[in-house]
């Protein structure tokens, strides 16, 4: 049961981080600095913190298969 809580949480996040990273990689290359009242670098910050949890996510269930008991 975890192990399925892990896997889609941590696809949940990739797809949310990837999306937010490419979004605001867009804005910033077409001059915009700011979106919804937050500065394009910290919405970047976001993107790439969901991204690192997806892969604890996906760490986490790799241990628990590599060192069952």
């Amino acid at each position: 049961m975890i192990s399925m809580v892990l896997r889609w949480s941590g696809r949940i996040a990739a797809v949310a981080g990837v999306l937010l990273s490419a979004v605001v990689g867009l804005l910033r290359l077409q001059g915009h600095y700011w979106l919804g009242g937050f500065q394009a670098g910290t919405l970047m910050l976001g993107g790439m913190s969901l991204m690192m949890f997806a892969c604890l996510c996906y760490l986490v269930l790799i241990d628990r298969h590599v060192l069952k008991p």
